[in-house]
């Protein structure tokens, strides 16, 4: 069993959450899955109970391009909250602005294959030069086994990178592997920051200490303790059985002995990052 006995930080941030009320916004046709009803009160119980101060609200692959139940949740939590959302090359400046005074500050590209996302490879570039002026940050899910072949790219950008769940690699890697090279290889260029995080996705080894992915995380966090993040993930869409928060916010000690490592994770990455500092 894993220790989930933490004393939390102050401002300590969850950089992965989903936020779905089917009441007042229906999926989109779009949509591949089912997810649960998790609406931003449900979510605070969460909050409450591990001892988070704020979140990063991810626009669910379900919702397509609406984002309306994304922002209405920003405006519940009243400043507590950022958001990435999705939207098409053509938005026209005055809703990303009027997005960035709600508190959007990235648009999420979901290039898993049959996994819903909406946004092409094609549509990068494009969106990346819209958002770069408003120092939104683009976040990127894809298998981290392809990273190699997308690197060059990724580090042409002309705005901030966020990669999701330690890399995504669908099939646990060893750290030699091209694609955790290139994940280095972009931490080390200053501009991206890695999501330690959701270890269950893609682990053989599976709980309590999913080592197989495990070993990547802690040698993200052993060496670039300023571009790690950390998330739950919640409400964990598609995962049966749901996955412990508390036992996943426990990981982060595993993987960061450090308490002061924990705190660049949980605290003052994300607060610079998303803007909640300034």
């Amino acid at each position: 069993m894993i220790d989930t006995s933490l004393n939390m930080l102050d401002n300590a941030c969850d950089c992965h959450v989903h936020i779905y009320d089917f009441e007042r916004f229906p999926l989109a046709s779009t949509s591949t899955y089912g997810p649960p009803q998790a609406s931003w009160s449900d979510y605070t119980a969460v909050q409450r109970h591990l001892g988070l101060a704020r979140a990063i609200l991810v626009q669910p692959t379900g919702y397509g391009y609406d984002n309306r139940c994304l922002l209405d949740a920003l405006k519940q939590a009243g400043g507590a909250a950022r958001g990435i959302v999705v939207i098409g090359p053509d938005t026209p400046a005055s809703e990303l602005r009027a997005m960035h005074d709600a508190g959007v500050r990235g648009v999420r590209f979901m290039m898993i294959p049959g996994s819903g996302g909406v946004l092409a490879w094609d549509d990068l570039e494009a969106v990346a030069s819209r958002i770069a002026e408003f120092g939104w940050v683009i976040n990127l899910q894809l298998d981290g086994r392809d990273l190699a072949q997308h690197e060059a790219r990724l580090r042409a950008l002309p705005c901030l990178l966020t990669i999701d769940h330690i890399g995504k690699f669908l099939e646990p890697v060893a750290t030699d592997h091209s694609g955790f090279r290139s994940l280095l290889g972009l931490l080390d260029a200053g501009r991206t920051w890695v999501k330690v995080s959701a270890p269950y996705e893609t682990s053989k080894l599976g709980p309590p200490h999913y080592d197989d992915v495990s070993k990547l995380a802690s040698a993200l966090t052993g060496s670039y303790p300023e571009r790690c993040l950390w998330a739950s993930n919640w409400p964990h869409p598609g995962r049966k059985p749901v996955p412990n928060d508390a036992e996943m916010l426990a990981l982060l000690s595993y993987w960061a002995p450090d308490s002061a490592v924990r705190r660049k994770i949980l605290v003052d990455n994300p607060g610079q990052l998303y803007g909640f500092d300034t």
